[in-house]
């Protein structure tokens, strides 16, 4: 069937035609639109006036990612430019973190207590349930603006009215224009809180990239390497946010986690857990359309089913994990909560308060207030309806279910209709 050969991607107005344009442009080499590690080491350390990149191994990550870039990406016009801006962007930011860092000893000195950490399988509502925790006044979630422009570190006194957060928003309406359907698939906003894999970005160690493009090898590489580094990295970050602007709690996101919970839990001991569930065959379906509505803003052809086979075992992959640290932890420090997606969208506010009071938390009225305000603000489906299938994708759900059974036997989990 056509609808599973590699697709020409679906693209607004305005992509197709700068890519349009910009085409003949790719073909001289400009500068910003060059993916080579020399290139972008000079520009980052030009830009910002530094040379201190600190720990070095984040150069093996770099060159795997930018190989990867180059023979298995298919980068449209508008994806190589998004590409180097925003390698840039993540060089400049490490640069400046490390000159903050030896400037300010204080920093390093900061702790990191209690954080509560949102995994799962993706589009398991952790984004929806990380957005209403952080509403309450004592959490401190990482917001986008900060992650994208850490530095300098962000003060309490001007957190609200920081210039970088309308540099952000003019940023994201761009994403807006280019992209205009992946308001239907994720909320995103300068103020939202942004997920942990856009923090470990900046050490070039993050699914974030396997998300955005098709970069195979690098993704082979990732899952090859020792995740303790880019924790140790995620806690340096949440340092330098934390120094002038501290909160009572970090409330923290990524479907990631779950792929290295043991080395989550070596960096932070004290971690509580909150584990999100959803039938897979309802993950596999919007996890898919999601992937391809990024990629399809960067590439220029889309392997829909080749792609969704890498999303099928990816979360196979931590389905299996889940269960797994399950069966050989337990849970004897009563660390991990389980959510089910189905409860938490019939009634959010009671799966908070299950929350707090597994974890021992005081749930104030102030963060009740603000949280009912926050769910009045965000109906379902306020980006717009957000359709997909499996079969669309070369998925048989025959065959999916059989493949997820024992997780969702483990877990209890109720089959969407």
């Amino acid at each position: 069937m056509t609808m599973l050969q590699p697709d020409r991607p679906n693209r607004s107005m305005l992509l197709r035609l700068i890519n349009t344009i910009g085409r003949p442009l790719a073909k001289n080499g400009l500068s910003f639109l060059r993916l080579d590690e020399t290139t972008l080491l000079n520009k980052a350390c030009a830009q910002t006036g530094l040379d201190d990149f600190g720990d070095d191994s984040f150069r093996e990550a770099l060159r795997v990612l930018l190989r990867s870039y180059e023979t298995e990406a298919q980068l449209s016009f508008v994806g190589r430019i998004c590409v180097h801006g925003d390698l840039v962007r993540l060089l400049n930011n490490r640069l400046r973190l490390i000159a903050d860092r030896r400037r300010h000893p204080a920093i390093a000195a900061e702790v990191i207590r209690r954080p509560l950490f949102i995994t799962g399988l993706p589009r398991s509502g952790t984004t929806f349930l990380h957005a209403l925790l952080a509403q309450d006044p004592a959490h401190r979630a990482p917001q986008v603006w900060e992650v994208m422009h850490p530095s300098p570190p962000p003060e309490q006194a001007s957190y609200a009215t920081d210039p970088r957060i309308t540099t952000t928003a003019r940023q994201l309406k761009w994403l807006d224009l280019l992209m205009p359907d992946f308001k239907k698939v994720h909320l995103i906003g300068a103020r939202l809180p942004q997920e942990c894999i856009a923090i470990t970005s900046h050490d070039f160690r993050s699914y974030s990239f396997e998300t955005m493009s098709a970069v195979h090898s690098y993704r082979v590489w990732h899952d090859s390497q020792d995740k303790r580094p880019e924790y140790e990295f995620h806690r340096h970050f949440l340092q330098h946010l934390q120094w002038r602007c501290p909160g009572q709690r970090w409330v923290l996101k990524a479907p990631g986690h779950l792929l290295a919970l043991e080395t989550l839990l070596q960096v932070y001991p004290d971690a509580g857990i909150v584990l999100t569930h959803r039938d897979p065959l309802k993950v596999l379906a919007s996890c898919a359309s999601f992937t391809e509505v990024l990629r399809n803003g960067f590439s220029d052809r889309v392997d829909k089913v080749s792609m969704a086979r890498q999303v099928q075992q990816r979360w196979a992959e931590g389905a299996g994990l889940a269960v797994k640290y399950r069966q050989t932890q337990g849970n004897s420090h009563q660390q991990l909560f389980d959510v089910h997606y189905v409860e938490l969208l019939r009634d959010p506010m009671s799966m908070v308060r299950r929350i707090y009071e597994f974890f021992d938390l005081e749930l104030s009225g102030a963060a009740e207030t603000a949280m009912e305000r926050f769910l009045l603000a965000n109906p379902k489906n306020k980006g717009g309806v957000h359709r997909y299938s499996l079969e669309e994708f070369g998925l048989n759900p025959e065959t999916e279910r059989r493949r997820f059974q024992f997780y969702l036997d483990f877990f209890g989990i109720e089959p969407e209709g």
